[in-house]
Parts: C-alpha cells; sequence; structure tokens
C-alpha cells in the first residue's frame, strides 16, 4: 500500500512538473537575445508541426513540441495566417501563437534604392499597396512632421534614407516617413557631425543629392563632387541637369533650351549657388563624397554614354569631350553644359 502510494505521490509530482515546465514555456520562455530580429514565412498549405518547425529553425520558440500542444489545447492550430512575419523583440510562444492567429507581425519588405524623390517613393509604396501615395506626400509636407524631425524650414527631400524597409500593412503614412527619417538620422548624423567643409549640413544633404543624380558609378563620386565644390570656390554656376529637371513642373524626357532658362531656384544654370535643397534622397556614398571631395582641379565633365563620364579642367578640353562623345549638340550648349547624357 504505502509503494502504490509512493508511486501515485510520485506520478503526481512528475506530472505537476511537466505540467509546470509546459506552463512556464508557453507563458514566459522566451528566444535569447542573440536570436532576433528573427523572420518566418508561413505558405498557404503549411501543416502546424510545418510552422513550429519553422520557428523553432529560427529561435523564435524553445519546444516546438509544447508549442504545438498548446495550440491544439486551445484551439488554435487551424487558425494561423500565412505571411512573412518578423519578430524584433523577445516574446512568449503564446504571444507568438496569437501573433499567427491575429495577423499581428505579418510585414512588407520594401527596398527605397538610392536616389528617388519623396514623390517617387510615395509612388513606389503605393504601387506596392503600402501607402496612399497623396498620403505620403500630404504628410512629407506637414510641419507637424517636420518639426518632429528637426526638419522646420528645409522639406524631409533628401533626408528619407534608402534602405530595406519592413512595415505592417496598415502603417500610417506619417509613420513610414518618421522610420525613414530616423534611419537617416542613424545613419548620416554620424558623418554629417565629421563635417570638414564650409558648408551647412543641409548644404551637404543637398550637393549630395546633387552627386547622387549625377553619377551611379561609386569611384566617380568624389569626382563629381570635385567639380561642384570647385565651382563654388570659384563662384561659377554648376550647371546640373538633374536640378533643372527637379525644379520642372512637367518634364518630358528632353531638356530644352528654355528648359535651362526657366527662373527656378533650383536652375544651377542661371542661379551660381547650391539650389534651396536636395533633388532626391541620396545614398551614404554620395553624402560621404560630398563631404570628401577628391583634390583634382577639373571643373567640367561629360558623359561617354556608357554610364561613366569624362573629367576637364579647361573650358577647351571639355568642349573637345564634348565634340567626341555628345556630336549632336549645339555649339552654344556644349559650351555651357557640365555635364551631358
Amino acid at each position: 500500500m504505502k509503494a502504490l502510494r509512493a508511486t501515485l505521490f510520485a506520478t503526481v509530482i512528475c506530472l505537476a512538473l511537466l505540467a509546470g515546465t509546459f506552463l512556464y514555456n508557453i507563458f514566459y520562455s522566451t528566444p535569447g537575445a542573440g536570436a532576433l530580429p528573427a523572420e518566418v514565412r508561413i505558405e498557404q498549405g503549411d501543416s502546424f508541426a510545418t510552422v513550429a518547425r519553422k520557428l523553432r529553425a529560427q529561435n523564435i520558440i524553445s519546444n516546438a513540441i509544447f508549442f504545438s500542444l498548446w495550440a491544439r489545447v486551445v484551439g488554435s492550430d487551424k487558425k494561423i495566417h500565412q505571411g512573412l512575419y518578423r519578430f524584433t523583440d523577445e516574446v512568449s510562444p503564446r504571444e507568438v501563437l496569437e501573433r499567427l492567429v491575429t495577423g499581428k507581425g505579418i510585414f512588407q519588405i520594401v527596398t527605397i534604392p538610392e536616389g528617388l524623390t519623396v514623390r517617387e517613393i510615395a509612388e513606389l509604396l503605393e504601387k506596392m499597396q503600402i501607402a496612399n501615395k497623396e498620403k505620403i506626400l500630404a504628410a512629407a509636407s506637414d510641419p507637424a512632421l517636420l518639426a518632429t524631425v528637426g526638419l522646420q524650414g528645409k522639406g524631409i527631400e533628401g533626408y528619407l534614407f534608402p534602405n530595406t524597409y519592413h512595415f505592417v500593412p496598415g502603417t500610417p503614412e506619417r509613420d513610414i516617413l518618421l522610420t525613414m527619417a530616423e534611419q537617416f538620422r542613424k545613419s548620416v548624423q554620424p558623418l554629417l557631425a565629421q563635417n570638414v567643409t564650409e558648408m551647412t549640413p543641409h548644404e551637404v544633404v543637398t550637393l549630395a543629392s546633387i552627386i547622387e543624380k549625377e553619377t551611379g558609378v561609386e569611384s566617380e563620386r568624389p569626382l563629381v563632387s570635385a567639380v561642384f565644390h570647385n565651382r563654388l570656390r570659384h563662384q561659377m554656376p554648376l550647371q546640373s541637369d538633374p536640378t533643372v529637371i527637379y525644379g520642372l513642373k512637367e518634364f518630358n524626357g528632353n531638356l530644352t533650351r528654355k528648359d535651362l532658362n526657366d527662373p527656378s531656384p533650383y536652375n544651377t544654370y542661371r542661379v551660381a549657388a547650391l539650389p534651396p535643397g536636395p533633388i532626391c534622397n541620396p545614398s551614404l556614398s554620395s553624402i560621404r563624397a560630398a563631404l570628401y571631395p577628391a583634390y583634382v582641379p577639373y571643373l567640367y565633365f561629360v558623359s561617354k554614354n556608357d554610364g561613366t563620364h569624362l573629367f576637364s579642367e579647361t573650358i577647351e578640353a571639355h568642349n573637345h569631350a564634348v565634340r567626341i562623345y555628345q556630336p549632336v549638340r549645339e555649339p552654344a550648349a556644349r559650351s555651357r553644359s557640365v555635364n551631358h547624357h
């Protein structure tokens, strides 16, 4: 009799310990900080056992068996939503299951390429059904939002960092812009803090945006930067086609002599200074080039029609290069433009 009681007692203790372990695992255990952030994609047709294995493989849960058992106990194993989930904070298996059931944590990935304008970013986000274009543009000009990120009177153009972002469907347009602006602050401010030029941080970002638009070749950016630094130093117009295009209300793809006479403050053929603000959202590489131009005397460059440019110190050498690489351009235009495409 005593042996039976001892056996029953031992069984009860084991069951209690097992239940305690189970409940602790479900309600309190979390993945180690080193396991996050983590992503998992739930595909259509995945069994719950498959889902549990995926979560365990990414260290989002610590025990796939306990997790599957809990899902069956609460009747949630047939209710999860497919999609791509991102876990950035430590959560218990119970909350993991809740996210799968409610769809919370499903996110969309969007890569913002370097050199896009705010309008182009808005169009991309709308195309991917992440945000409404008009709401993005309205938020971008909201004084309250600009004040939040310290851009009063400047506008947000140039301060949205090109990067890959993860947004949960329904994220407010304002929050999307704040996320990109905050990424700019984290990524760029340490570089701007080392500013050794005579330019203000806003002028550096403005120049970087022009460099971004003028060349996509990494090694050329310090050279392009040098041309513009030298021109500013000599109080020469930058004569940058992309700035003119940015200032036009409408552009059909063909830059005309009329466009070059447009009175826009972004027309750097008429104004011998930087435009009032950035013309796109530049890469870190272009910002670095704006801060650290190459030590060369160049004042001109012309497209070689292969994505690269030929740089010249004198107008004579530049015009000779133009005749070689841009023979169809009018002589009057050739002598004025710093860059031809």
